[in-house]
């Protein structure tokens, strides 16, 4: 990535702009602007945030908001209220009052000497889910959005209930807010008030995982936050880019294929970061691509957007499976419109001798798969910290009804959301399935493509499910999720269909055998590319983050017997670091460990541990979030402590527990 520190325009920067909200509540911006902005106005760029502009997403910030101020805008990243260095205190995700605060944000910024009066949002995850979700209040002000790696459906397609079923994200990302949420603000910059500030946010803190789990249907909990609620309320233009190695790999299609306003989606080999700097490469010119967006819809200049594909698309070449690639080989391939007329479906059909083939066939399998079988899933989240992708699938299809082609005879473009439908029984009134594509190589390697899941019980909706009829027959039809990957002559094709994917999704309460008896796959083919369809510039950025690693950055995942448990760790640390400019220290890792037994769903058990670190000399602090979760056959449990340290004194110790009756899940 080259580093810029040269731009069209001189820049200032605010570490601490204070924004007040009409309830009195004080929000601390920090900014960057043209220097001459006061005299000649500029559009703002708004990222709105609880994850801390002081220290948390201090690497990005760096890279980002300095590149825009010096092309012209005014960039403002926003500690959300309760959080960072801002006032009052925090709440659900994507709550009324969030969406409040960012409304009454952008009507603040507006009345700003340094703002024309248009604004866009941008964002990553959180910030990607409230750009669309603010858009979709229609905020006059509010012209362009650029949303990275969020989702349209916060119920079926996110980390809570993906399928209908629960994800043990769900857990994982609970456990994670509560260590987020838990850090004080900084001395530096909220004065002698920053124990009193910090005391009341301990002492308000809530365990996300108590209100989540008490949604397990799509109610009218998800409805507001699911932007699929109603597209053509969302007016401003909007940018959707994701990457094949992250959670959320449909909302580019989704929003591209369904929105009225102005919209274009691109989608490249990356995890959950920035496509600037994200792997696997190739990263992309993101900056520039996204300065052509806010040129456009914030300047009114001519920059030919409208003329870009509708989607644009990374697809990837065949490649040995490993829990990480630096790179992915392939070639971009871009289309006019999306659905494009340019895709058709083969169909192939899933028959008796266990193969995939253009025949179709009844016949009976029955799969009742160990409760353990999903070892080789990956992290729903890649940080790129390591070993976090999928790996070879060899062990879980052994434990899977799979059905295979025959060689593929010449190279063929999957792109698109492949489905498959499944004519079957079961015999218990619960159950799920996990159906996952793969490449099958001649090096004898199974190489994870894409999957779906499906709670069984909510076959007919995710609003009103229904109990299964043992020994009934049904049909379900599951879109796997979207993507880009070429399948090279003499590979074959893989259908996977299991009953359990542990540690990705939590158990049913039984283990149910499932008996197939028919069943197709419809894939999405496109004429083969030959080359580079389209083309981007090389990542460029302004000067990294200036800091001192006081601790470097690991990751190491094991997976192991022990005692007749399944037992899968996780230790992901970030890493120390001191910022060089005003000398905070931030630090923080976590540990996971997800244990089961093969034979018996009400084993399954997690635990997490989180800790935050920070501060100056004289005011050094740290957090301790501990959690576990746990199930029986009529409710899931999770119990959580915080504990938080000033100095070596306990300054902060808090406990939950709560228990949660299982619905159909």
């Amino acid at each position: 990535m080259q580093h810029i520190d040269e731009f069209p325009h001189d820049v200032t920067e605010n570490p601490d702009l204070a924004i007040i909200l009409p309830d009195g509540c004080r929000l601390s911006a920090r900014v960057w602007m043209p220097r001459n902005a006061d005299i000649s106005p500029v559009p703002a760029i708004l990222e709105f945030l609880p994850y801390r502009k002081r220290d948390g997403t201090i690497v990005r910030d760096q890279f980002t908001h300095p590149w825009f101020a010096g092309h012209g805008y005014a960039c403002l990243r926003v500690d959300m209220r309760g959080h960072g260095d801002s006032h009052g205190l925090g709440g659900d995700e994507y709550d009324e009052q969030e969406m409040a605060d960012a409304l009454d944000v952008i009507a603040w910024i507006t009345q700003q000497p340094w703002c024309n009066g248009n604004v866009g949002m941008m964002g990553i995850s959180w910030g990607g889910f409230n750009g669309l979700q603010v858009a979709h209040r229609r905020p006059p002000a509010l012209k362009a959005v650029i949303t990275i790696c969020s989702t349209v459906d916060r119920y079926g397609d996110d980390i809570h209930y993906k399928g209908g079923c629960l994800l043990i994200e769900n857990f994982g990302w609970a456990s994670n807010m509560l260590s987020y949420s838990s850090r004080p603000p900084d001395p530096a910059l909220v004065g002698d008030q920053w124990l009193e500030m910090w005391k009341t946010r301990l002492d308000n803190q809530v365990f996300d995982w108590s209100l989540w789990s008490r949604h397990q249907h799509r109610d009218a909990y998800w409805k507001p936050g699911s932007v699929c609620e109603d597209y053509s309320s969302i007016k401003a233009a909007v940018l959707s880019i994701g990457g094949w190695h992250d959670g959320y790999r449909n909302t580019i299609a989704h929003l591209v294929e369904n929105l009225d306003a102005p919209v274009k989606g691109i989608v490249g080999p990356w995890n959950h970061k920035y496509p600037h700097y994200a792997g696997p490469r190739p990263a992309i010119g993101f900056l520039q691509e996204a300065k052509r967006w806010w040129d456009r819809w914030l300047k009114a200049e001519q920059t030919g957007v409208e003329d870009d594909p509708a989607y644009r698309a990374y697809l990837m070449d065949s490649q040995a499976p490993k829990r990480w690639f630096d790179e992915r080989p392939g070639r971009w391939v871009a289309e006019t419109q999306w659905p494009s007329p340019h895709i058709e479906n083969m169909t192939l059909f899933l028959n008796s001798s266990q193969q995939l083939t253009e025949i179709q066939q009844t016949f009976e399998t029955t799969i009742c798969s160990p409760c353990d079988c999903g070892v080789q899933s990956g992290e729903y989240f890649p940080f790129a910290f390591g070993d976090e992708l999928p790996g070879d699938q060899t062990a879980d299809d052994a434990v899977s009804a799979c059905f295979d082609s025959a060689p593929f005879s010449q190279e063929t473009d999957i792109v698109g959301a492949p489905r498959v439908t499944i004519r079957a029984n079961a015999d218990k009134t619960t159950g799920q399935l996990c159906i996952r594509l793969c490449d099958l190589r001649p090096d004898g390697s199974s190489a994870f493509i894409t999957y779906g899941v499906l709670n069984l019980t909510h076959r007919s909706s995710h609003e009103f499910p229904e109990p299964l009829k043992p020994g009934e027959d049904f049909e379900i039809s599951v879109a796997l999720d979207q993507i880009a990957y070429r399948i090279p002559a003499n590979h074959r094709l893989r259908v996977a269909v299991s009953s359990a994917y542990w540690p990705f999704m939590w158990p049913s309460p039984e283990r149910t055998s499932v008996t197939l008896k028919s069943g197709e796959l419809a894939l999405p083919v496109r004429p083969t590319a030959s080359e580079d369809e389209w083309h981007f510039e090389e990542p460029q950025s302004a000067p990294a983050w200036k800091c001192e690693n006081l601790r470097p950055s690991s990751y190491e995942r094991q997976c192991f017997e022990q005692d007749g448990y399944s037992v899968t760790e996780i230790f992901a640390d970030s890493g120390e670091n001191r910022d060089l400019e005003h000398g905070l220290i931030s630090g923080s890792w976590a540990k996971e460990r997800w244990t089961i037994k093969a034979d018996d769903p009400l084993s399954a058990r997690g635990a997490a541990q989180w800790e935050q670190t920070g501060g100056r000399p004289g005011q050094m602090w740290r957090t301790l979030a501990e959690t576990e979760t746990w199930c029986d056959r009529t409710h899931f449990h999770a119990q959580a402590r915080l504990r938080c340290w000033l100095e070596g004194e306990i300054f902060s110790d808090r406990s939950w527990e709560d228990s949660v009756e299982r619905q159909l899940v």
